[in-house]
């Protein structure tokens, strides 16, 4: 019984205190199943899974709760690196990772691996050029960092606002990912359900900020991971793959390429008038082995740079990193951080493979195509995802049968569906509902937290009442915490564009007006506040009229750049602006230039004080 003795600090027992939640939810999901075997509904287990894994977080983010100003912006910087890296895992594992990202793979293609490879190279970055200096530092937020590297209150304000644009973007994608899951598990519209998902999310973070939220995405890590691995593994197994499905998911693949000619896949299009019909679904068209042509080579390239480059410019990954003991500690917190992340991105692939082979193969039980049109409309799971909007069947042919290209689908419910889809246990189900929770939630918590902080700290406190005191300050935080909340999921109840796209472009904001001002702030001792205010403001200016240019009013892309890849517009612009504007203006003063030089020791002690 020695390992349910707690000794020591709560840092000392993270292990056994992690160890014992595991166990726990384990033991829950073998509950769940009895449940069902005794005639429990589905319905019934799916509202289980999801009430019970937020109230478990709730819980934890009240217990977390503080009124200290280190703990609340930056847990007290006594985040282990391990836990640290699946805190940032789970930061990072947004609603797009989980839940749309093998539907992206699944709708079109090996082109949307570019994500998978954009978001892994990221952390390269994060690791080489930001997270030890940025930790060295000794900053709360990163707009905190860009306001004392180059001094005065305008470049702080223009940081602030890049951070707010790019954050709210990718925030309102997380609300729309938790819509989605609770409009499914607790059958409930999804207008409903974003408001649902916020409550919870404002649970988590709320009251005790950072520690609050670093604790809870821990838990909410191994949830999602477990959720994910699950159906993957059982699926591969059941299709006589084997049960390494990332090792084995290539003759899946062989098997896709071989149906897609045979099923019209990329040849039959879906008739206008029915497309019209079902706005926000698309139908199965493309192919899976698309041909390689240079524009694709381009178009994946450029998606891969606007994904490395916004993932080193994220202002709540970054934050994470200001929570380590140490600088040491902040460099071994990336490597975790890859771990962790790569179990999940290496099996977005397979997930997706699977899936459709789960729908196209006609000698899988739980085929569709080639079925007749009314023996697919009674199966329980195109009922229930037809009822709240996220799946279609037509007989646009009359001929009574299902082809590819009558069948409707938004990516974002790939992964949710799959459960039902591969005819599993709907206990997986409900697992699967509780994951894509975690990962939504874990992400908005961190973004909420990054807006809100970023708006106390530096806009209210460093700018408009420096004089304000501790108290103030964090219910300044917690009342911006639920603004911002409400007029995310009240954007994301209006579905202005898909998960992934939404998530793309807050990439692209954030590379747009951060990455060079962030990155020269570091190793260019030259840089100054002049240019550092040029390069945010130029490239963000730049970067979102090319937005609006080609999303909204009609322009040609230049060279293939669309609306997903507006950031190496804008980032282009930051940096010629802020190197011309540099070299133009003084340099800064030599204090300046010997802070930059120590904060590229990865060692030593923090330049900024506790005080701070």
């Amino acid at each position: 019984m020695s390992f349910f003795r707690m000794q020591g600090s709560f840092i000392d027992n993270l292990p056994k205190i992690y160890g014992l939640y595991t166990g726990g939810f384990l033991i829950f999901i073998g509950l769940m199943a009895i449940l069902e075997q005794v005639g429990v509904s589905a319905d019934t287990i799916g509202i289980l899974f999801v009430a019970f894994t937020i109230v478990i977080y709730a819980l934890i983010g009240w217990l977390s709760r503080t009124m200290q100003v280190d703990a609340y912006y930056v847990a007290g910087r006594a985040v282990p690196p391990v836990f640290n890296g699946m805190a940032t895992a789970a930061d990072w594992m947004s609603g797009a990772s989980f839940v749309a990202m093998a539907g992206g793979i699944y709708m079109g293609g090996h082109g949307y691996l570019a994500f998978v490879v954009g978001w892994t190279g990221g952390y390269v970055l994060v690791a080489v050029l930001m997270a030890p200096y940025l930790r060295k530092f000794g900053c709360y937020t990163v707009p905190d960092f860009i306001g004392t590297r180059y001094g005065g209150n305008l470049a702080r304000f223009l940081a602030v606002l890049v951070l707010v644009i790019a954050s709210f973007t990718y925030v309102t994608a997380q609300i729309n990912a938790t819509g989605t899951i609770a409009s499914r598990a607790l059958n409930i519209p999804f207008e409903v359900g974003v408001w649902f998902g916020l409550l919870g999310i404002l649970l988590c973070s709320m009251l005790g900020g950072m520690r609050a939220v670093t604790w809870t995405q821990v838990a909410q890590y191994i949830v999602l991971i477990i959720a994910y691995l699950v159906p993957v593994i059982w699926m591969s197994n059941k299709q006589g793959f084997g049960v390494i499905p990332q090792f084995v998911y290539g003759d899946a693949v062989a098997r896709i390429v071989e149906l897609e000619p045979m099923l019209g896949v990329g040849q039959l299009k879906p008739a206008a008038d029915v497309a019209k019909s079902f706005p926000g679904l698309a139908a199965l068209t493309t192919l899976h082995a698309e041909a390689g042509t240079g524009m694709a080579a381009w178009k994946f390239v450029t998606l891969v740079a606007c994904m490395m480059l916004g993932t080193a410019s994220l202002p709540h990954i970054l934050m994470r990193y200001f929570t380590t003991p140490s600088v040491r500690a902040a460099r071994t917190s990336v490597a975790w951080s890859l771990f962790f992340i790569f179990l999940l991105y290496f099996t977005a692939p397979a997930l997706a493979t699977f899936t459709k082979l789960q729908i196209l193969d006609p000698n899988l039980a739980t085929s569709i195509i080639g079925k007749a049109i009314s023996e697919v409309e009674a199966l329980d799971w195109i009922q229930k995802w037809s009822a709240v909007g996220f799946l279609a069947v037509s007989d646009a042919n009359g001929d009574g049968i299902l082809q590819v290209n009558e069948f409707f689908m938004r990516g974002d419910i790939v992964v949710l569906a799959t459960p039902e889809i591969a005819g599993l246990p709907y206990v997986i189900s409900g697992l699967v509902a509780a994951g894509g929770m975690a990962a939504a939630m874990s992400t908005a918590d961190g973004l909420l937290l990054a807006i809100a902080n970023a708006l106390s700290h530096d806009l209210y406190y460093k700018m408009i009442d420096p004089k304000a005191e501790t108290k103030k300050r964090l219910i300044v935080a917690r009342v911006l915490l639920i603004i911002i909340g409400g007029a995310a999921a009240f954007v994301a109840s209006l579905k202005l564009t898909s998960i992934l796209g939404a998530v793309a472009w807050a990439f692209d904001f954030a590379m747009s007006g951060l990455f060079f001002p962030l990155v020269l702030g570091v190793w260019w001792k030259r840089a100054n506040r002049p240019g550092a205010i040029a390069g945010m403001a130029v490239g963000l200016g730049v970067g979102s009229w090319y937005l609006y240019m080609v999303r909204f009013a009609g322009m040609e892309p230049w060279i293939g750049i669309d609306h997903l890849r507006f950031g190496i517009i804008g980032a282009s612009a930051s940096l010629i602006s802020m190197v011309a504007v540099t070299l133009m203006t003084k340099e800064p003063d030599a204090e300046t230039q010997a802070m930059v030089d120590e904060v590229r020791i990865p060692s030593g002690n923090t330049i900024l004080g506790s005080s701070h």
